[in-house]
């Protein structure tokens, strides 16, 4: 059986949180990274791990480097939304996909390509 993917819009669940990250975004980019290697074995609220995690990353959040955690950095060439319904697109017929954001329009996107979508409190953000 496959892995869950778990597809995390990095812009949209960083912003969810007023905390002072758009003074340095690369930074909060780096502190979601790590935060979403525990979703790596425990998964998230009624999906047990393990499951497989990507960070979408754009625009100056997309220079974050790839950490050894096992979370995988996707950076998009150009909308991070964009880059999120393409890599749906490419396995969400194939595995078990889930799409992290409070976006309406992406999610609406996704969730047309048999994704599934999970709101920002859904995954440790820090």
């Amino acid at each position: 059986m496959t892995v869950p993917l778990v597809i995390v819009d990095g812009a949209n669940v960083v912003g969810s949180v007023p905390d002072g990250w758009w003074r340095d975004r690369p930074a909060a980019a780096a502190r979601l990274r790590d935060a979403l290697a525990a979703v790596l074995t425990q998964g998230l609220p009624d999906l047990p791990g393990p499951v497989e995690v990507t960070l979408v990353l754009e625009g100056k959040a997309k220079d974050v480097p790839q950490a050894d955690n096992g979370v995988r950095i996707e950076r998009a060439a150009g909308s991070g939304d964009d880059a999120i319904f393409d890599l749906v697109r490419g396995v969400a017929a194939d595995r078990r996909t889930i799409v992290v954001t409070a976006d309406r329009g992406l999610r609406q996107r996704v969730l047309a390509l048999g994704a599934e979508v999970r709101g920002p409190s859904g995954v440790p953000r820090r």
